[in-house]
């Protein structure tokens, strides 16, 4: 005899199947299950430097849209009847990009570069159908870095290590030790975390694909 099927979460998401996530971003994707969302998660395989050297002379904030376009994209090409959605982050600070640091050292010459300065989060987010965009848009976040010496940066990287350092881009998580980094943040909590909840919420909503 079959065990009873469990009983669906109850959810806002109005489609069939959950909402498709370009992404295998965790923070990403608890974002989007702390709005009661059911989401599935596929990662996009799309070589960001290959469309970063495409889009060679965008604006920060034009090159996440693309970059969240091409993830969406990839994904709803090869998920017929989903609805995706995909998101990319750049920093930018007097006109100079910033990407994932590739190891401790790397991350301690971003925080150094960025210490004493105020930088640009563009979190662009897309969503797509088919192998179609239907829409995207960037929300933009600044935040202001303290002052840091030598030592207080070693500190900071030595505390969070490697695996927090590594994996944001500008070498630190705001919602962690990063914190202690930071003397002003202007920007919603989520643009910084990578994705832009109140803005997504309300085109999903207005696709009729939420039902609240």
């Amino acid at each position: 005899m079959s065990a009873p099927s469990r009983p669906r979460p109850a959810s806002p998401w109005r489609g069939d199947r959950p909402l498709l996530l370009a992404s295998t971003s965790a923070t990403r994707r608890a974002l989007l299950e702390s709005a009661g969302l059911a989401v599935d998660s596929e990662s996009p395989g799309v070589d960001e430097r290959a469309v970063e050297a495409a889009c060679a002379g965008l604006p920060p904030e034009a090159l996440a849209r693309r970059l969240a376009e091409a993830k969406a994209g990839a994904v709803a090409a090869r998920r017929p009847g989903r609805v995706v959605v995909g998101a990319d982050q750049v920093l930018a600070c007097d006109g100079t990009l910033f990407h994932k640091p590739a190891d401790l050292a790397a991350a301690a010459a971003q925080i150094g570069a960025l210490a004493g300065r105020t930088h640009a989060l563009h979190a662009a987010v897309a969503l797509a159908v088919d192998g179609a965009v239907v829409e995207s848009f960037v929300e933009t976040a600044h935040l202001t870095m303290r002052p840091l010496d030598a030592a207080a940066i070693a500190a900071y990287v030595d505390l969070a290590g490697p695996e927090r350092v590594c994996s944001s881009v500008g070498g630190y998580q705001l919602e962690g030790l990063g914190i202690h980094l930071f003397a002003a943040v202007a920007g919603d909590q989520s643009t910084i975390l990578g994705l832009p909840l109140l803005p997504l919420l309300a085109r999903l909503r207005a696709r009729g694909w939420l039902s609240i």
